[in-house]
């Protein structure tokens, strides 16, 4: 019988989850709309409930083995997700312990962006590498940080909140309750908030402005930008600058080999790509110019559903 893995990513807006092999492919696929639920209790029994009616094509017969879950502030020490920005639900959420409970699975838990770090390091651009970044520009920003072919915890478990450092000292309110917060700028919900802003200051023309804030879209954004929508190209052009600065910072502290650009907001390509790599380099440390490459992330399929899963096998091997 074939034996698979349960990989989830649970998200701000969406919360997606797959059964995955070992080879790392991920057979079959679903989603939540995480939004839909205000208890949390009642979304982990829904999730449980839909993994369970996962089946594969022509009702192939499978095993579960595990499950992997990567999630904003998930803490993998504790397997709990505390005090996350991102997610409506307050406190300190006994993520691992409700989804072994439901499913009756061993559970392994990690930040979000972590478990993209995972996807890039078995799955992607980063085979190979001992010391990468990961970017997840999502509804918020998460970092995974490898080094010496190892991801990087701290302390607490929590290390990795590039999201939260202060890249504009009394500026945007974050949810974390601070001011300044690079996702506050740097994240789907952060370039929206700048369309906002840039509507105020022009007088452009644009297609955006007849779309209700909350239901703006990245891929909208992007789409616009392509089409020559100024709104949307300043837009793009001053999430990157804000991101490029912030990464040369972090380059200065971690020395990176390459860094990784994933989620909703890196789908729109050069348009992030490009004023980043530019501010990046403009603003690096003279020893490093040249010597840390920026790249959108190579991984096939959804990194998170990947990599939660790949920390299934990992430890299996």
């Amino acid at each position: 019988m074939k034996k698979l893995v349960v990989g989830i990513d649970i998200g701000g807006t969406h919360t997606v989850f797959g059964l995955v092999n070992e080879a790392g492919e991920c057979l079959v696929q679903d989603s939540l709309f995480t939004k839909d639920f205000t208890d949390f209790e009642a979304f982990i029994q829904a999730l449980a409930a839909r993994i369970k009616k996962l089946s594969l094509k022509g009702k192939e017969s499978f095993e579960l083995i595990g499950a992997g879950v990567g999630a904003p502030n998930a803490n993998s020490n504790t397997c709990n997700i505390q005090d996350a920005t991102n997610l409506k639900w307050e406190g300190i959420l006994p993520l691992g312990a409700m989804l072994e409970k439901e499913l009756g699975l061993p559970v392994k838990v990690t930040n979000d962006a972590n478990a993209a770090a995972l996807a890039e390091m078995y799955y992607g651009g980063a085979k190979g590498m001992k010391n990468f970044m990961v970017l997840t520009l999502g509804t918020g920003l998460g970092s995974g940080i490898v080094i010496n072919n190892k991801l990087v915890y701290g302390h607490l478990g929590f290390a990795g909140e590039m999201g939260h450092m202060i890249v504009r000292p009394e500026g945007r309110h974050c949810g974390c309750g601070r001011c300044g917060c690079l996702e506050t700028y740097v994240s789907a919900t952060g370039i929206k908030r700048t369309v906002s802003k840039l509507f105020a200051k022009y007088c452009y023309e644009s297609e955006l402005r007849n779309v209700p804030f909350n239901r703006m879209s990245a891929k909208q954004l992007a789409n616009a930008a392509y089409s020559g929508d100024q709104i949307a190209i300043e837009a793009f052009e001053f999430t990157g600058k804000i991101l490029g600065m912030a990464l040369a910072n972090v380059i200065a502290v971690n020395n990176p080999e390459a860094i990784f650009l994933g989620g909703g907001l890196a789908k729109a390509g050069d348009l992030i790509l490009k004023p980043s790599r530019y501010h990046m380099e403009e603003n690096l440390l003279a020893i490093y110019k040249g010597k840390t490459s920026l790249y959108l992330s190579s991984v096939d399929g959804n990194s998170g559903i990947l990599g939660s899963a790949a920390m299934v096998w990992k430890q299996i091997e």
